[in-house]
């Protein structure tokens, strides 16, 4: 059973740092490349980033590049999105994402088979 499952949002400062976590489980997911997306109040899930299964190589929209990082832990069957000088418009319902089996990073929605539940992330001005 494929489950993936985020943490480590919350409330923050403009300027301030987070990272989420995701915890993935299950044999073919851990061959798929992997992202973030997220979802602010009456917008489109976008794409925020996303890492190759080795994680040799990243993609990332261009509002955050250069402030987030994306890594991947196959040992530890752990995503992360490092965030860094957090801004209001970052606030957003974030989702890790998992491609089936394919190891190219994508940033379309339809190319993720496998999706968590969500985890809030709130960033005051």
């Amino acid at each position: 059973q494929v489950q993936l499952a985020e943490s480590g949002g919350g409330l923050a400062q403009a300027g301030d740092s987070l990272r989420l976590s995701c915890l993935f489980s299950g044999r073919t997911i851990q061959a798929g490349a992997k992202g973030w997306f997220r979802q602010a109040p009456g917008k489109e899930r976008e794409f925020v980033a996303g890492i190759t299964w080795s994680g040799g190589s990243t993609a990332y929209m261009d509002s955050v590049n250069g402030r987030f990082t994306i890594s991947v832990d196959n040992v530890k069957k752990m995503l992360y999105l490092q965030m860094n000088s957090l801004k209001s418009e970052d606030t957003a319902v974030y989702y890790c994402a998992a491609r089936d089996r394919e190891v190219d990073v994508a940033r379309g929605l339809n190319d993720y088979k496998y999706w968590g539940q969500g985890t809030q992330v709130t960033v005051s001005s």
